[in-house]
């Protein structure tokens, strides 16, 4: 049986990408809202759905003046939580997720996060019907500059950086939200990369060294992010 999955993608430059292949060879077919696109439409219901992707981008979680779509995903998030609905938020859908349910997002005040990190996984991840199977050491992409930095009422932190900065939450029984990016690969990374290239060259980061350290390590962040895509995969269907 397939899950048809509703995709939040916030800008054109943060797609689905390796998740979206995953979802879709797991069975999957992704319905992509992308409302700044023209002619793009309300943000649907999900009653139609079985599952909900949130994906990243370069705004801010509390945005909402700039971006009027922000409100009503945070309201569809409030309610998909209390139905059961399982829901996945990646980087700035994470963040939409905690800032939506109650808790709060900001700057890290030790600056944009770029590469490839441990993730420092919890005590409770292993118990965690998604995350739980993934709960070993490995590492992931993590690109931002915002952090969730309290959580809501009821969420469960699933790991954490050496610092103690929020990587994975379980915000409900069917809902997680990620900092770090399962979906991309270095060619993904790219336009990112670019806009980023000033603000690197200040802090001492060579940025296409980043880039080569990724897709070097290709083989090992498929191998260790699939999983997820294919774990989301089952709960949806």
């Amino acid at each position: 049986m397939s899950g048809r999955v509703l995709v939040v993608e916030h800008d054109a430059e943060c797609p689905a990408a390796l998740m979206g292949t995953w979802l879709t060879e797991a069975g999957c077919t992704l319905d992509v809202w992308r409302p700044y696109a023209e002619g793009a439409g309300e943000l649907p219901g999900p009653a139609s759905y079985d599952g909900l992707l949130v994906l990243g981008g370069p705004m801010g979680a509390d945005d909402d003046a700039k971006h009027g779509w922000l409100g009503p995903v945070k309201e569809l998030l409030r309610e998909v939580r209390g139905s059961g609905l399982p829901t996945l938020g990646i980087c700035l859908g994470h963040q939409l997720i905690a800032s939506a349910l109650g808790g709060r997002v900001e700057r890290n005040p030790r600056g944009q996060q770029v590469g490839l990190l441990d993730v420092g996984w919890t005590d409770a991840a292993a118990a965690d019907p998604l995350l739980g199977p993934l709960a070993t050491p490995r590492r992931g992409v993590q690109w931002n500059d915002d952090l969730v930095t309290a959580l809501p009422a009821g969420a469960t932190l699933l790991a954490e950086t050496a610092y103690g900065e929020v990587q994975a939450v379980g915000y409900g029984p069917a809902m997680w939200g990620v900092q770090l990016h399962p979906e991309v690969d270095a060619a993904g990374l790219r336009p990112w990369a670019d806009e980023d290239r000033g603000s690197h060259e200040t802090r001492g980061i060579d940025t296409d060294a980043v880039l080569r350290e990724i897709e070097a390590a290709r083989s090992e962040l498929d191998e260790a992010w699939r999983p997820l895509a294919t774990g989301f995969a089952a709960l949806v269907r």
